[in-house]
Protein backbone atom coordinates (compact mmCIF):
# COMPACT_ATOMS: atom_id res chain seq x y z
CA UNK A 1 0.00 0.00 0.00
CA UNK A 2 0.95 3.38 -0.62
CA UNK A 3 2.99 5.06 2.65
CA UNK A 4 2.54 8.86 3.57
CA UNK A 5 5.41 10.93 4.74
CA UNK A 6 2.94 12.39 6.73
CA UNK A 7 2.11 11.64 10.23
CA UNK A 8 -1.72 9.91 10.66
CA UNK A 9 -2.75 11.71 13.12
CA UNK A 10 -2.01 16.19 13.55
CA UNK A 11 -0.22 17.25 16.31
CA UNK A 12 -0.30 20.42 17.85
CA UNK A 13 -0.13 23.31 15.46
CA UNK A 14 3.15 24.95 15.47
CA UNK A 15 3.07 26.48 11.87
CA UNK A 16 0.75 27.29 9.00
CA UNK A 17 -0.23 24.46 6.93
CA UNK A 18 2.20 23.48 4.36
CA UNK A 19 2.55 20.75 1.72
CA UNK A 20 5.44 19.45 4.10
CA UNK A 21 3.42 19.19 7.00
CA UNK A 22 -0.41 17.53 7.84
CA UNK A 23 -0.76 20.05 11.04
CA UNK A 24 -4.82 21.28 11.11
CA UNK A 25 -5.03 24.85 12.51
CA UNK A 26 -8.92 24.10 12.63
CA UNK A 27 -8.66 21.43 14.50
CA UNK A 28 -9.34 22.00 18.51
CA UNK A 29 -8.99 18.28 20.02
CA UNK A 30 -5.66 16.28 20.43
CA UNK A 31 -7.00 13.42 18.21
CA UNK A 32 -4.34 11.20 19.16
CA UNK A 33 -5.53 10.55 22.27
CA UNK A 34 -8.57 8.79 21.21
CA UNK A 35 -9.43 5.26 19.44
CA UNK A 36 -10.24 5.09 16.07
CA UNK A 37 -14.07 5.02 17.27
CA UNK A 38 -13.56 7.87 19.89
CA UNK A 39 -11.73 9.77 16.78
CA UNK A 40 -15.55 9.21 14.73
CA UNK A 41 -17.05 10.33 17.66
CA UNK A 42 -15.52 13.83 17.98
CA UNK A 43 -15.92 14.20 14.29
CA UNK A 44 -19.72 13.46 13.77
CA UNK A 45 -20.45 15.62 16.82
CA UNK A 46 -18.75 19.14 15.23
CA UNK A 47 -20.14 21.53 13.43
CA UNK A 48 -19.72 20.49 9.62
CA UNK A 49 -20.18 16.76 9.61
CA UNK A 50 -22.71 16.74 6.89
CA UNK A 51 -20.41 18.88 5.17
CA UNK A 52 -17.40 16.82 5.44
CA UNK A 53 -19.34 14.17 4.51
CA UNK A 54 -20.23 15.04 1.72
CA UNK A 55 -17.30 16.53 0.69
CA UNK A 56 -15.27 13.10 1.40
CA UNK A 57 -18.06 11.05 -0.54
CA UNK A 58 -15.94 10.75 -3.99
CA UNK A 59 -13.08 8.84 -2.10
CA UNK A 60 -15.50 7.58 0.98
CA UNK A 61 -14.84 3.96 -0.22
CA UNK A 62 -11.37 4.66 -0.54
CA UNK A 63 -8.97 3.02 2.07
CA UNK A 64 -5.90 5.17 1.07
CA UNK A 65 -7.22 8.48 -1.10
CA UNK A 66 -5.30 10.93 -1.79
CA UNK A 67 -4.82 14.24 -0.27
CA UNK A 68 -4.61 16.96 -2.58
CA UNK A 69 -4.69 20.97 -1.81
CA UNK A 70 -4.91 23.86 -4.17
CA UNK A 71 -7.38 25.43 -6.50
CA UNK A 72 -9.51 24.65 -9.24
CA UNK A 73 -11.08 26.80 -11.62
CA UNK A 74 -14.05 26.44 -14.12
CA UNK A 75 -13.38 28.44 -17.23
CA UNK A 76 -15.62 29.10 -20.01
CA UNK A 77 -14.28 27.44 -23.06
CA UNK A 78 -15.42 29.96 -25.93
CA UNK A 79 -15.15 33.22 -24.27
CA UNK A 80 -12.34 32.46 -21.45
CA UNK A 81 -14.76 33.60 -19.09
CA UNK A 82 -14.07 31.90 -15.13
CA UNK A 83 -16.96 30.69 -13.85
CA UNK A 84 -15.99 30.38 -10.52
CA UNK A 85 -12.86 29.50 -8.15
CA UNK A 86 -12.30 27.23 -5.38
CA UNK A 87 -9.38 27.05 -3.30
CA UNK A 88 -9.48 23.91 -1.30
CA UNK A 89 -8.51 26.30 1.72
CA UNK A 90 -12.02 26.91 2.11
CA UNK A 91 -12.82 23.46 2.33
CA UNK A 92 -13.43 20.62 5.01
CA UNK A 93 -9.99 19.91 6.17
CA UNK A 94 -8.55 22.17 3.78
CA UNK A 95 -8.18 19.22 1.29
CA UNK A 96 -9.61 17.25 -2.13
CA UNK A 97 -10.00 13.52 -1.60
CA UNK A 98 -9.42 11.59 -4.40
CA UNK A 99 -9.71 7.80 -4.26
CA UNK A 100 -6.07 5.97 -5.20
CA UNK A 101 -7.55 4.00 -8.11
CA UNK A 102 -5.75 0.89 -6.97
CA UNK A 103 -7.08 -2.04 -9.01
CA UNK A 104 -5.93 -4.45 -6.15
CA UNK A 105 -8.81 -5.87 -4.14
CA UNK A 106 -5.99 -6.53 -1.40
CA UNK A 107 -5.15 -2.55 -1.56
CA UNK A 108 -8.24 -1.03 -2.21
CA UNK A 109 -11.89 -3.14 -2.33
CA UNK A 110 -13.70 -0.14 -3.34
CA UNK A 111 -11.12 1.19 -6.07
CA UNK A 112 -10.86 -2.29 -7.25
CA UNK A 113 -14.74 -2.87 -7.42
CA UNK A 114 -14.73 0.06 -9.58
CA UNK A 115 -12.36 -0.71 -11.67
CA UNK A 116 -13.60 -4.33 -11.82
CA UNK A 117 -16.98 -2.92 -13.23
CA UNK A 118 -15.11 -1.06 -15.89
CA UNK A 119 -13.30 -3.95 -16.85
CA UNK A 120 -16.49 -5.84 -17.10
CA UNK A 121 -18.45 -2.86 -19.16
CA UNK A 122 -15.00 -2.93 -21.61
CA UNK A 123 -15.13 -6.56 -22.19
CA UNK A 124 -18.53 -7.15 -22.36
CA UNK A 125 -18.58 -4.48 -24.90
CA UNK A 126 -16.89 -6.22 -27.35
CA UNK A 127 -18.93 -9.33 -27.67
CA UNK A 128 -22.19 -7.59 -27.09
CA UNK A 129 -22.00 -4.04 -28.72
CA UNK A 130 -22.85 -1.01 -26.81
CA UNK A 131 -20.81 1.80 -25.55
CA UNK A 132 -20.11 2.86 -29.05
CA UNK A 133 -19.51 -0.47 -30.27
CA UNK A 134 -21.64 -1.69 -32.60
CA UNK A 135 -24.38 -4.18 -31.71
CA UNK A 136 -23.42 -6.53 -34.76
CA UNK A 137 -20.34 -8.20 -33.42
CA UNK A 138 -22.19 -9.85 -31.13
CA UNK A 139 -23.03 -12.37 -34.36
CA UNK A 140 -18.70 -12.35 -34.96
CA UNK A 141 -17.28 -15.98 -33.87
CA UNK A 142 -15.80 -15.61 -30.90
CA UNK A 143 -13.68 -18.01 -28.34
CA UNK A 144 -12.93 -17.88 -24.71
CA UNK A 145 -9.17 -19.28 -24.30
CA UNK A 146 -7.73 -20.12 -20.92
CA UNK A 147 -3.32 -20.95 -21.38
CA UNK A 148 -1.56 -22.34 -19.00
CA UNK A 149 2.17 -22.58 -17.96
CA UNK A 150 3.92 -26.27 -17.79
CA UNK A 151 4.89 -27.82 -14.81
CA UNK A 152 7.61 -26.95 -12.93
CA UNK A 153 6.84 -30.07 -10.21
CA UNK A 154 4.10 -31.20 -8.68
CA UNK A 155 2.04 -29.95 -6.20
CA UNK A 156 -0.88 -29.95 -4.40
CA UNK A 157 -4.19 -29.58 -6.57
CA UNK A 158 -7.70 -30.23 -6.31
CA UNK A 159 -9.23 -32.17 -9.19
CA UNK A 160 -12.48 -33.15 -10.67
CA UNK A 161 -14.00 -36.02 -13.03
CA UNK A 162 -16.48 -35.42 -16.08
CA UNK A 163 -19.00 -35.09 -13.68
CA UNK A 164 -17.66 -32.95 -11.02
CA UNK A 165 -17.01 -34.81 -8.32
CA UNK A 166 -14.02 -33.91 -6.42
CA UNK A 167 -10.99 -37.09 -6.57
CA UNK A 168 -7.83 -37.07 -4.45
CA UNK A 169 -5.09 -34.86 -5.16
CA UNK A 170 -2.16 -37.38 -6.55
CA UNK A 171 -3.57 -40.98 -5.71
CA UNK A 172 -0.55 -43.48 -5.96
CA UNK A 173 -0.43 -47.10 -4.93
CA UNK A 174 2.96 -47.24 -4.15
CA UNK A 175 4.97 -44.74 -2.25
CA UNK A 176 6.48 -42.13 -4.78
CA UNK A 177 9.92 -40.72 -2.90
CA UNK A 178 11.61 -37.92 -4.81
CA UNK A 179 15.45 -37.46 -4.59
CA UNK A 180 14.97 -35.84 -1.07
CA UNK A 181 13.18 -38.83 0.67
CA UNK A 182 10.16 -37.08 0.50
CA UNK A 183 7.02 -38.87 -0.49
CA UNK A 184 4.95 -37.37 -3.33
CA UNK A 185 1.37 -38.90 -3.23
CA UNK A 186 -1.23 -37.02 -1.86
CA UNK A 187 -4.28 -39.51 -1.00
CA UNK A 188 -6.53 -35.76 0.25
CA UNK A 189 -9.93 -34.41 -0.96
CA UNK A 190 -8.74 -30.76 -1.34
CA UNK A 191 -11.49 -27.93 -1.07
CA UNK A 192 -11.36 -24.67 -2.76
CA UNK A 193 -9.98 -22.81 0.08
CA UNK A 194 -7.29 -25.75 1.13
CA UNK A 195 -4.22 -23.39 2.42
CA UNK A 196 -2.17 -26.02 0.74
CA UNK A 197 -3.76 -25.56 -2.53
CA UNK A 198 -0.94 -24.53 -5.03
CA UNK A 199 1.90 -25.83 -2.36
CA UNK A 200 5.08 -28.33 -3.84
CA UNK A 201 5.33 -31.28 -2.49
CA UNK A 202 8.69 -31.32 -2.58
CA UNK A 203 9.92 -27.68 -2.46
CA UNK A 204 13.67 -28.67 -2.97
CA UNK A 205 12.80 -30.55 -6.11
CA UNK A 206 10.51 -27.77 -7.45
CA UNK A 207 12.05 -25.70 -9.98
CA UNK A 208 11.58 -22.14 -8.68
CA UNK A 209 13.52 -20.60 -11.74
CA UNK A 210 9.41 -20.67 -13.16
CA UNK A 211 9.99 -16.87 -12.57
CA UNK A 212 11.85 -16.63 -15.86
CA UNK A 213 8.29 -18.32 -17.82
CA UNK A 214 6.06 -14.98 -15.99
CA UNK A 215 9.20 -12.86 -17.26
CA UNK A 216 8.69 -13.90 -20.91
CA UNK A 217 5.05 -15.05 -20.27
CA UNK A 218 3.98 -11.42 -22.12
CA UNK A 219 6.08 -12.51 -25.21
CA UNK A 220 4.90 -15.86 -25.64
CA UNK A 221 1.30 -14.62 -25.88
CA UNK A 222 2.72 -12.11 -28.40
CA UNK A 223 4.13 -14.52 -30.17
CA UNK A 224 1.70 -16.65 -30.25
CA UNK A 225 -0.87 -14.20 -31.23
CA UNK A 226 1.68 -13.70 -34.15
CA UNK A 227 1.11 -17.15 -34.98
CA UNK A 228 -2.98 -17.74 -35.11
CA UNK A 229 -3.28 -15.08 -37.04
CA UNK A 230 -0.87 -16.89 -39.87
CA UNK A 231 -3.07 -19.82 -39.44
CA UNK A 232 -6.35 -17.83 -39.53
CA UNK A 233 -5.06 -16.13 -42.83
CA UNK A 234 -3.90 -19.75 -44.37
CA UNK A 235 -7.04 -20.94 -43.98
CA UNK A 236 -8.30 -17.90 -45.53
CA UNK A 237 -6.62 -18.33 -48.59
CA UNK A 238 -7.50 -21.93 -48.82
CA UNK A 239 -11.25 -21.22 -48.55
CA UNK A 240 -10.24 -18.62 -51.73
CA UNK A 241 -11.08 -15.52 -48.78
CA UNK A 242 -8.11 -12.93 -49.27
CA UNK A 243 -6.06 -12.95 -46.13
CA UNK A 244 -6.23 -9.32 -45.70
CA UNK A 245 -9.84 -8.76 -45.01
CA UNK A 246 -9.58 -10.77 -41.90
CA UNK A 247 -8.53 -9.53 -38.41
CA UNK A 248 -8.27 -10.75 -34.52
CA UNK A 249 -9.50 -8.54 -31.44
CA UNK A 250 -9.12 -9.62 -28.04
CA UNK A 251 -9.03 -8.98 -24.62
CA UNK A 252 -6.33 -10.86 -21.96
CA UNK A 253 -6.32 -11.24 -18.40
CA UNK A 254 -3.33 -12.87 -16.43
CA UNK A 255 -4.21 -14.88 -13.62
CA UNK A 256 -1.68 -15.70 -10.82
CA UNK A 257 -2.16 -19.33 -10.17
CA UNK A 258 -1.81 -20.16 -6.16
CA UNK A 259 1.74 -21.63 -7.66
CA UNK A 260 2.47 -18.66 -8.47
CA UNK A 261 3.27 -19.09 -11.77
CA UNK A 262 0.39 -16.93 -14.42
CA UNK A 263 -1.60 -18.27 -17.28
CA UNK A 264 -3.75 -16.25 -19.72
CA UNK A 265 -8.12 -16.13 -19.97
CA UNK A 266 -8.72 -14.58 -23.46
CA UNK A 267 -11.42 -13.78 -25.55
CA UNK A 268 -10.35 -13.70 -28.95
CA UNK A 269 -13.28 -12.44 -31.31
CA UNK A 270 -12.80 -12.56 -35.52
CA UNK A 271 -13.36 -9.69 -37.22
CA UNK A 272 -13.59 -8.73 -41.13
CA UNK A 273 -11.08 -5.53 -42.44
CA UNK A 274 -11.28 -3.22 -44.97
CA UNK A 275 -8.36 -1.63 -46.22
CA UNK A 276 -10.16 2.09 -46.88
CA UNK A 277 -11.86 2.28 -43.41
CA UNK A 278 -9.44 0.24 -40.90
CA UNK A 279 -11.68 1.77 -38.00
CA UNK A 280 -14.71 0.24 -38.96
CA UNK A 281 -15.98 -2.97 -36.93
CA UNK A 282 -17.22 -5.58 -40.25
CA UNK A 283 -18.29 -9.21 -39.67
CA UNK A 284 -15.52 -11.42 -40.56
CA UNK A 285 -16.00 -13.16 -44.61
CA UNK A 286 -18.77 -16.05 -45.00
CA UNK A 287 -16.99 -18.69 -44.79
CA UNK A 288 -14.97 -18.35 -41.71
CA UNK A 289 -16.73 -19.73 -38.30
CA UNK A 290 -15.84 -20.22 -34.81
CA UNK A 291 -14.79 -23.97 -35.96
CA UNK A 292 -11.80 -22.13 -37.77
CA UNK A 293 -11.17 -20.18 -34.93
CA UNK A 294 -11.13 -22.79 -32.46
CA UNK A 295 -8.84 -24.72 -34.70
CA UNK A 296 -6.63 -21.83 -35.51
CA UNK A 297 -6.04 -20.97 -31.60
CA UNK A 298 -5.07 -24.89 -30.84
CA UNK A 299 -2.42 -24.83 -33.47
CA UNK A 300 -1.10 -21.82 -32.37
CA UNK A 301 -0.92 -22.92 -28.67
CA UNK A 302 0.59 -26.18 -28.94
CA UNK A 303 3.27 -25.06 -31.88
CA UNK A 304 4.39 -21.42 -30.10
CA UNK A 305 7.84 -21.87 -28.55
CA UNK A 306 10.96 -19.92 -28.29
CA UNK A 307 14.31 -19.98 -26.26
CA UNK A 308 15.47 -17.17 -23.88
CA UNK A 309 19.12 -15.81 -24.05
CA UNK A 310 21.55 -17.62 -22.17
CA UNK A 311 22.15 -17.10 -18.25
CA UNK A 312 25.18 -18.14 -15.87
CA UNK A 313 22.06 -20.51 -14.43
CA UNK A 314 21.22 -21.80 -17.84
CA UNK A 315 23.51 -21.54 -20.21
CA UNK A 316 21.93 -22.90 -23.04
CA UNK A 317 18.68 -21.16 -21.96
CA UNK A 318 15.12 -22.00 -21.03
CA UNK A 319 12.49 -23.14 -22.93
CA UNK A 320 9.25 -20.74 -22.92
CA UNK A 321 5.83 -22.72 -23.76
CA UNK A 322 2.32 -23.44 -22.92
CA UNK A 323 1.33 -26.24 -20.72
CA UNK A 324 -0.42 -29.07 -21.62
CA UNK A 325 -4.14 -27.52 -20.74
CA UNK A 326 -5.38 -25.49 -22.94
CA UNK A 327 -8.94 -25.04 -23.01
CA UNK A 328 -10.97 -23.52 -26.08
CA UNK A 329 -14.83 -22.39 -25.71
CA UNK A 330 -16.94 -20.95 -27.97
CA UNK A 331 -19.34 -17.54 -27.00
CA UNK A 332 -23.01 -17.66 -28.07
CA UNK A 333 -22.65 -20.80 -29.71
CA UNK A 334 -25.89 -22.65 -30.23
CA UNK A 335 -26.23 -25.57 -26.87
CA UNK A 336 -22.89 -23.76 -25.50
CA UNK A 337 -22.62 -23.04 -21.72
CA UNK A 338 -20.43 -19.96 -22.31
CA UNK A 339 -21.95 -16.65 -22.65
CA UNK A 340 -21.23 -13.14 -23.13
CA UNK A 341 -21.66 -12.29 -19.75
CA UNK A 342 -19.93 -15.08 -18.23
CA UNK A 343 -17.15 -14.48 -19.85
CA UNK A 344 -17.09 -11.04 -19.15
CA UNK A 345 -17.44 -11.54 -15.52
CA UNK A 346 -15.08 -14.31 -15.43
CA UNK A 347 -12.29 -11.87 -16.87
CA UNK A 348 -13.56 -8.91 -15.02
CA UNK A 349 -12.73 -11.06 -12.00
CA UNK A 350 -9.48 -11.85 -12.28
CA UNK A 351 -8.29 -8.18 -13.20
CA UNK A 352 -8.79 -6.97 -9.92
CA UNK A 353 -6.47 -10.10 -8.47
CA UNK A 354 -2.46 -10.10 -8.30
CA UNK A 355 -0.34 -12.45 -6.35
CA UNK A 356 -2.26 -12.62 -3.21
CA UNK A 357 -2.86 -15.95 -4.45
CA UNK A 358 0.47 -17.36 -3.22
CA UNK A 359 0.64 -15.56 -0.49
CA UNK A 360 3.13 -12.65 -1.00
CA UNK A 361 2.01 -9.39 -1.08
CA UNK A 362 4.46 -6.59 -1.55
CA UNK A 363 5.25 -3.19 -3.25
CA UNK A 364 8.52 -3.32 -5.55
CA UNK A 365 11.40 -4.52 -3.90
CA UNK A 366 14.64 -2.96 -2.53
CA UNK A 367 18.42 -4.39 -1.74
CA UNK A 368 16.73 -2.79 1.91
CA UNK A 369 13.86 -5.09 2.01
CA UNK A 370 14.68 -7.94 -0.08
CA UNK A 371 15.46 -10.40 3.08
CA UNK A 372 12.13 -9.56 4.37
CA UNK A 373 10.28 -11.34 1.67
CA UNK A 374 13.38 -13.61 -0.03
CA UNK A 375 14.49 -16.76 1.23
CA UNK A 376 16.03 -19.78 -0.40
CA UNK A 377 15.29 -22.15 1.97
CA UNK A 378 11.67 -20.40 2.80
CA UNK A 379 8.79 -21.22 1.54
CA UNK A 380 7.51 -21.50 -1.69
CA UNK A 381 6.62 -17.64 -1.94
CA UNK A 382 9.64 -16.36 -0.63
CA UNK A 383 12.06 -19.35 -3.08
CA UNK A 384 10.04 -17.45 -5.99
CA UNK A 385 11.05 -13.70 -4.95
CA UNK A 386 14.75 -15.38 -3.89
CA UNK A 387 15.08 -16.54 -7.24
CA UNK A 388 13.98 -13.30 -9.08
CA UNK A 389 16.67 -11.58 -7.14
CA UNK A 390 19.33 -13.98 -7.56
CA UNK A 391 18.71 -14.34 -11.42
CA UNK A 392 18.01 -10.62 -11.89
CA UNK A 393 21.69 -9.84 -10.48
CA UNK A 394 22.99 -10.14 -14.11
CA UNK A 395 23.05 -7.25 -16.20
CA UNK A 396 20.66 -8.65 -18.62
CA UNK A 397 18.39 -10.22 -16.56
CA UNK A 398 17.41 -6.80 -14.19
CA UNK A 399 13.94 -6.63 -15.07
CA UNK A 400 13.88 -9.97 -12.65
CA UNK A 401 14.39 -8.11 -9.47
CA UNK A 402 12.49 -4.98 -10.97
CA UNK A 403 9.34 -7.55 -10.78
CA UNK A 404 10.12 -9.19 -8.31
CA UNK A 405 7.49 -8.26 -6.35
CA UNK A 406 5.67 -9.78 -8.82
CA UNK A 407 6.96 -12.86 -9.05
CA UNK A 408 9.12 -12.35 -12.31
CA UNK A 409 5.60 -11.19 -14.25
CA UNK A 410 5.59 -7.17 -15.10
CA UNK A 411 3.37 -7.13 -18.24
CA UNK A 412 -0.48 -5.43 -17.57
CA UNK A 413 -3.13 -7.52 -16.21
CA UNK A 414 -5.54 -6.72 -18.43
CA UNK A 415 -4.48 -5.99 -22.14
CA UNK A 416 -7.03 -5.49 -25.10
CA UNK A 417 -6.50 -5.10 -29.03
CA UNK A 418 -7.12 -0.71 -29.84
CA UNK A 419 -10.23 -1.88 -31.76
CA UNK A 420 -12.07 -4.75 -29.64
CA UNK A 421 -13.88 -2.15 -27.68
CA UNK A 422 -13.78 1.14 -25.77
CA UNK A 423 -10.96 1.68 -23.37
CA UNK A 424 -11.10 2.60 -19.41
CA UNK A 425 -10.36 6.43 -20.55
CA UNK A 426 -13.61 7.09 -22.11
CA UNK A 427 -14.97 5.06 -19.07
CA UNK A 428 -13.83 7.09 -16.30
CA UNK A 429 -14.11 10.52 -18.52
CA UNK A 430 -17.71 9.51 -18.53
CA UNK A 431 -17.93 9.32 -15.20
CA UNK A 432 -16.10 12.51 -14.45
CA UNK A 433 -19.00 14.17 -16.32
CA UNK A 434 -21.50 12.43 -14.82
CA UNK A 435 -19.92 13.71 -11.45
CA UNK A 436 -19.32 16.95 -12.81
CA UNK A 437 -23.28 17.52 -13.63
CA UNK A 438 -24.34 16.56 -10.30
CA UNK A 439 -25.78 19.47 -7.99
CA UNK A 440 -22.98 20.69 -5.54
CA UNK A 441 -20.19 20.41 -8.10
CA UNK A 442 -18.91 23.99 -9.63
CA UNK A 443 -19.46 22.71 -12.90
CA UNK A 444 -23.52 21.83 -12.44
CA UNK A 445 -25.93 23.39 -14.40
CA UNK A 446 -23.45 24.10 -17.18
CA UNK A 447 -23.02 22.07 -20.36
CA UNK A 448 -19.56 19.82 -20.03
CA UNK A 449 -19.03 20.11 -23.95
CA UNK A 450 -18.57 24.26 -23.61
CA UNK A 451 -16.25 24.70 -19.89
CA UNK A 452 -12.96 23.82 -19.03
CA UNK A 453 -12.07 22.48 -15.33
CA UNK A 454 -8.31 24.10 -14.71
CA UNK A 455 -7.10 22.29 -11.43
CA UNK A 456 -3.82 23.55 -9.75
CA UNK A 457 -3.17 20.89 -7.15
CA UNK A 458 -0.47 19.76 -5.59
CA UNK A 459 -0.13 16.19 -4.23
CA UNK A 460 -0.25 16.96 0.09
CA UNK A 461 -0.57 13.21 1.36
CA UNK A 462 -2.19 9.79 1.44
CA UNK A 463 -4.57 8.41 3.73
CA UNK A 464 -7.21 9.35 5.76
CA UNK A 465 -6.25 11.90 8.83
CA UNK A 466 -7.12 10.03 10.74
CA UNK A 467 -8.54 6.61 11.66
CA UNK A 468 -11.63 8.18 12.98
CA UNK A 469 -12.14 9.68 9.99
CA UNK A 470 -11.54 6.47 7.74
CA UNK A 471 -14.12 4.72 9.93
CA UNK A 472 -16.66 7.32 9.13
CA UNK A 473 -15.97 7.28 5.45
CA UNK A 474 -15.92 3.59 4.38
CA UNK A 475 -18.76 3.31 6.82
CA UNK A 476 -21.18 5.84 5.04
CA UNK A 477 -19.89 4.31 1.58
CA UNK A 478 -20.72 0.92 2.23
CA UNK A 479 -23.97 1.75 3.05
CA UNK A 480 -24.96 3.55 0.18
CA UNK A 481 -23.45 0.51 -1.90
CA UNK A 482 -25.70 -1.47 -0.01
CA UNK A 483 -28.96 0.65 -0.48
CA UNK A 484 -27.55 0.72 -4.27
CA UNK A 485 -27.48 -3.15 -4.39
CA UNK A 486 -31.14 -3.57 -2.75
CA UNK A 487 -32.48 -0.43 -5.20
CA UNK A 488 -30.91 -2.87 -8.10
CA UNK A 489 -32.18 -6.00 -6.91
CA UNK A 490 -36.20 -4.14 -6.38
CA UNK A 491 -35.77 -2.84 -9.86
CA UNK A 492 -34.43 -6.52 -11.77
CA UNK A 493 -36.93 -7.99 -9.28
CA UNK A 494 -39.85 -5.53 -10.43
CA UNK A 495 -39.10 -6.18 -14.39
Amino acid sequence: MTSSTLEITPRTPTHPRSLVSNVDRHQPWHLHAYTAEGQAFQRAIRPGYHRWLAHVRPAAGCTHPIRLFGTVNTIEATTGRRLSRISTSTLPDGVIYKACGNRRAMVCPSCASTYQADAYQLIRAGLAGGKGVPETVARHPAVFVTLTAPSFGPVHTHRTNSKGLRLACRPRRLPERCPHGIDLRCHRFHTDTDPVLGQPLCLDCYDHHQVVWNTWAPELWRRTRITLERHLRKTARTLGIPAGSIRLRYAKVAEMQRRGVVHFHAIIRLDGHHPDDPEQVLPPPAGLDVDHLTQAVTAAARTTCFTTAPHPANPTGWRIAWGQQVDIRPIRIDGGKMTDGMAAGYLAKYATKSTEATGHISRRLTAEIIDLYADPNGTHAERLVDACWTLGAHPDWQGLRRWAHMLGFGGHFLTKARRYSITFQILRHQRVVWRRTENGHPAAGHDPDTILIISALAYVGAGWRTPGDGLLANTAATLARDRQHIARQEVTTAS
